[in-house]
């Protein structure tokens, strides 16, 4: 069988080894060219262009896999593959996509016969190369014709399907939403320790709570590891947020089901971009108006 791996970055790069490991040829495109020795150096054949990766793929049936960011980028891809396959040929999208974008592109393509699988996936890097856990969204029979490839490409137990188009991007939503209040539950827990009366030497506590404790967990690996290396001081505390948990919270208040800890998990990591603290300075001088309070100029502060 061969696959058409569109988006080589970390996430596409290791699922097209994964992939190759299991003899099924992958042709790989990304839009960074540079890559091409990087590439082919894995045994994976790169292509100039889109084109060039469908015109590989032309003695059977299409399978096209994007691992793309969600927006403009996957919205121009998926439609240039629209154009070009044919019916019985397959998109699927492992990326992290609305699920709204999911339905919509699900439904355009049964209009052309083309089968639509929205992969939601899961285990990050090292699961990409070496077993993964996916989601998968799509017509049920065509997803029969291609469920061997998950077989081979997750750990054991680690594929779903899910339901129709948009199901398996909806379930990775509600799934990295539990990842945020998890990350912030144990961070805040870290912290506390960290500031407490006693000297804990907290690569030691994230290797005991990871041995028989009820929250042992591949995280708390990653925790213990984070110490391990020794840099936690270098990094600073900034959080990036792919989409997924403001997704999750808005899919909670269009539901009216409370999720308080996936929502402040959020709070947190919009407040952590916020450079001005500029409602914190507002707190501030409240406090000093009604009450005399005193506030740190920011002079002060720097100098602190």
């Amino acid at each position: 069988m061969k696959i058409g791996m569109i988006g080589l970055g970390k996430m596409g790069f290791n699922l097209a080894k994964n992939l190759n490991d299991h003899e099924i040829d992958v042709y790989g495109y990304d839009i960074d060219q540079t890559m091409k020795g990087e590439v082919e150096g894995a045994n994976i054949q790169f292509t100039s262009s889109i084109d060039a990766l469908l015109h590989h793929l032309d003695d059977e049936t299409k399978t096209v896999w994007m691992m793309l960011p969600a927006g403009e980028i996957t919205e121009a891809t998926f439609t240039k593959l629209l154009n070009k396959l044919n019916k019985g040929d397959r998109i699927i999208d492992g990326g992290n996509a609305h699920f709204e974008d999911s339905k919509r592109r699900g439904e355009l393509c049964g209009k052309q016969g083309i089968h639509f699988f929205d992969v939601g996936t899961s285990g990050g890097i090292s699961g990409a190369r070496k077993g993964a856990c996916m989601m998968v969204g799509g017509d049920k029979q065509a997803f029969k014709e291609i469920e061997h490839i998950f077989q081979k490409i997750n750990v054991d137990k680690g594929y779903l399907y899910t339901g129709p188009a948009g199901s398996g991007h909806y379930l990775k939503m509600i799934h990295n939403g539990v990842e945020y209040g998890m990350m912030q539950a144990i961070g805040e827990g870290f912290n506390l320790l960290n500031h407490s009366e006693y000297s804990y030497d907290l690569e030691k506590v994230a290797t005991v709570w990871n041995h028989g404790s009820v929250i042992r967990s591949w995280l708390m690996e990653l925790m213990e590891e984070a110490f391990k290396n020794g840099n936690i001081d270098e990094i600073e505390g900034v959080i990036q947020s792919s989409g997924e948990g403001k997704w999750t919270v808005e899919e909670a208040l269009r539901l009216q089901v409370p999720m308080p800890v996936i929502s402040q998990a959020l709070m947190v990591r919009f407040m952590s971009l916020d450079q001005e603290k500029y409602g914190e300075k507002l707190v501030a001088a409240l406090r000093q108006g009604f009450g005399g309070h005193a506030v740190i100029e920011k002079r002060q502060s720097i100098e602190r």
